[in-house]
């Protein structure tokens, strides 16, 4: 049922790509002609966003596998933005989308969307065993290090909220999501530019621990603010494999 429903929301997004190509073309013309251009308006300009993230980028309560944009640190949406254009993070419908997209276009969406601040759906959570739960608050909290995994909130806040500029946050997002993203810094389905911290971390877990984890975060409640930390909030040294520069961990 997700996948159809993404797949409807996909070729919604192309079809609006592909107005904007006509609308633009219209526009010069009516121009020409002495008629009124089409608004060049922000919410124009994010429609091929709009039609699958939703209005305010909160994400698709009908297909968790489109996340929530909103309020997440401009330089990280900015950043993954590039990375669907380079190549470096694979997802179809995304290459597609931004693939024509200037970088001046690219900072447009991401701040625009970053300045959004809507409230949180609660999503579904496979049922998981308690067992499972405290393996997934024990990684998310403190680690393992005998497996050398650092904990989420080393990185990605006390609060899971994230770190400004390039740290996302992890509350709010669906148990699918999290999961298929573990996967796929695994697999290099998603990479960053260097260091490959994700790459690194997610080699490092069990795929019973990638479980944990994305139970343990789909199954809380996130917090009343959202907003991510402050670069000044993050204390805690990272490992010396993973020392965040313009690039970033990603989520």
């Amino acid at each position: 049922m997700n996948r159809l429903v993404f797949l409807r929301r996909w070729l919604r997004a192309a079809v609006v790509l592909f107005a904007f190509g006509i609308c633009g073309t219209a526009s010069a013309a009516a121009s020409q002609a002495g008629a009124a251009p089409v608004p060049d308006t922000m919410q124009q300009r994010v429609a091929a966003c709009t039609s699958c993230h939703g209005a305010h980028g909160e994400g698709s309560p009908d297909s968790v596998a489109i996340p929530r944009l909103a309020g997440k640190p401009a330089g990280y949406l900015l950043q993954q933005l590039e990375y669907f254009q380079s190549g470096q993070r694979r997802h179809a419908p995304m290459e597609y989308v931004v693939r024509q997209l200037s970088p001046a276009y690219l900072r447009e969406i991401a701040g625009y969307f970053a300045q959004q601040d809507v409230p949180y759906s609660k999503l579904p959570v496979p049922a998981v065993s308690a067992e499972t739960l405290r393996r997934g608050e024990q990684l998310v909290m403190r680690g393992d290090s005998t497996r050398g995994v650092p904990s989420c909130v080393s990185c990605h806040g006390a609060r899971l909220t994230g770190v400004e500029p390039m740290m996302p946050g992890l509350m709010g997002l669906s148990y699918d999501y999290l999961n298929t993203q573990l996967v796929s810094w695994r697999t290099r389905q998603r990479a960053a530019e260097g260091p490959y911290c994700m790459g690194v971390v997610a080699n490092r877990m069990r795929e019973s621990d990638i479980t944990a984890v994305s139970a343990w975060l789909a199954s809380h409640e996130p917090p009343a603010d959202m907003h991510p930390a402050p670069a000044s909030a993050q204390t805690e040294p990272l490992p010396g494999w993973c020392v965040m520069g313009k690039s970033g961990a990603g989520q």
